[in-house]
């Protein structure tokens, strides 16, 4: 398969995982990169080995060898940018949060079929082999009857980290946030009912953030996220006789097995821990840095070249957006709150 060609919108260093994994790419290169400092582009092209740098965004979508563009701004220009790449007949992936609410999710959708363009919200771990292999499992009854869903995704961020600041689209929900709620909704659904509380100093973001969502089938789902606390990534699908614990899920660095417990004997019923290779055959090479990042770029590589539909578009998105802000309606206003069907 041929290489498709890149281009790089990026205000920080958020697409540095990308640009790394790209060198083990068979399907991908960023030949492009721009920023709206015409020194940091030529810099940061000179950095990760990309051919062509513009000191301004319209300038790289004027770019012809261009096929697709990867959206890594700050949040609240998602939306827009995207908008534009779309026009300028890109195809475009937009790193998470898609856009900042529903409505502009839905912009940016109506946006890319009326130009024929695939466009697809930035979310690795979905594509990852370990994901791919536990909704198998559960899909398959291997764990019972699914019960209960738990993730959590926290740091401790420096003080200035653009994702801090509410003006530029900042919140420990629309960031690492995203990676929960988007596990929570592979395995589980739509959420039915959400609950949501948070912290916030005043005139700031959501610093940390949980909630409990009532999921069809009565399955229970919990999430925590924040931006000034000890480091932590944890993902449990718990059903009535296993539980699936997925290992570094969100960034999913050397994960090549995925642990399933399940019931062990009375008295105390301990459980017994199995380990499944979620690689048999090397396909993936799971074992590679950056592995994660490459697979998620190999995946819409391969859907622009061959034309095909990919598997995460416009409901995927609109729906995470929707979620997003019931979650945010039921923090503000402290109870719960119903998705309309």
């Amino acid at each position: 398969m041929r290489k498709v060609n890149w281009g790089l919108l990026v205000t920080s260093g958020y697409a540095d995982v990308a640009m790394k994994a790209k060198a083990t790419s068979t399907t991908t290169e960023f030949v492009a990169v721009a920023h709206d400092d015409e020194q940091t582009a030529r810099a940061y092209a000179g950095t990760h080995a990309i051919a062509r740098s513009y000191g301004s965004y319209e300038e790289l979508l004027k770019d012809d060898e261009v096929e697709a563009v990867f959206v890594a701004l700050d949040p609240v220009d998602h939306a827009e940018w995207a908008v534009r790449a779309l026009k300028a007949g890109k195809h475009v992936l937009v790193e998470k949060p898609f856009a900042l609410t529903a409505a502009d999710t839905e912009w940016v959708f109506d946006t890319a079929e009326a130009a024929g363009r695939q466009c697809i919200e930035g979310v690795m771990p979905r594509h990852h082999p370990q994901f791919l292999l536990a909704k198998k499992l559960v899909d398959e009854g291997r764990i019972g009857e699914l019960r209960y869903i738990y993730a959590a995704c926290t740091a401790g961020l420096p003080a200035n980290y653009f994702r801090r600041f509410p003006e530029r689209g900042g919140g420990g929900l629309l960031d690492l946030g995203s990676f929960a709620l988007t596990a929570i909704r592979l395995f589980g659904g739509t959420p039915e009912r959400v609950y949501a509380e948070e912290v916030r100093r005043e005139g700031a973001c959501d610093h940390n953030f949980a909630a409990t969502l009532r999921m069809p089938g009565d399955v229970l789902a919990q999430f925590e996220v924040g931006q000034e606390v000890c480091r932590g990534d944890a993902l449990e699908v718990v059903g009535t006789t296993g539980r699936l614990v997925l290992q570094d899920p969100w960034f999913c660095r050397d994960v090549t097995r995925l642990e399933v417990q399940r019931q062990g004997p009375p008295p105390h019923l301990d459980p017994v821990s199995e380990y499944l290779d979620v690689d048999p055959e090397g396909a993936y090479r799971c074992g590679e840095q950056y592995a994660v990042s490459r697979i998620q770029l190999d995946a819409l590589s391969t859907a622009i070249a061959h034309g095909t539909p990919f598997p995460y578009g416009r409901t995927d998105a609109v729906e995470q957006a929707r979620v997003i802000e019931a979650l945010l309606a039921s923090a503000a206003g402290e109870a719960p709150v119903r998705l309309e069907g």
